[in-house]
């Protein structure tokens, strides 16, 4: 099976930066689409990021575009965010997952995620 742990996220002030990391636990991490969701208060679930097996092929939500980056080490097991210009609309559970389904643009997020973790709270004050 697959165990997904996300850690650091925060409180941050508007415009400072912040990285996220997702360590993977399981067999054959480079087979695994990797991406970054995340939940406001009161809010549904939404797609923030996706990054392909290989790192090669990335997709981000309209909302953190320029300002956030996703990037995998495969020899490391782990995917990050990192997260730059921060405000307070990106105050969330920020969720890690994993699928091994390829996928290409809007595929990447409509696809149904198998593996989640637990989720890391980010908040951006006003």
């Amino acid at each position: 099976q697959v165990q997904l742990v996300e850690s650091g996220g925060r409180l941050v002030q508007t415009g400072g930066s912040l990285r996220l990391s997702c360590a993977f636990s399981g067999r054959t991490f480079s087979s695994y689409t990797m991406a970054w969701f995340r939940q406001a208060p009161g809010k549904e679930r939404e797609f923030v990021v996706v990054i392909s097996r290989g790192g090669g092929s990335t997709s981000y939500a309209d909302s953190v575009k320029g300002r956030f980056t996703i990037s995998r080490d495969n020899a490391k097991n782990t995917v990050y965010l990192q997260m730059n210009s921060l405000k307070p609309e990106d105050t969330a559970v920020y969720y890690c997952a994993a699928d091994r389904q390829a996928c290409l643009g809007s595929g990447c997020y409509d696809m149904k995620y198998d593996y989640w973790g637990q989720g890391t709270q980010v908040t951006v004050p006003s």
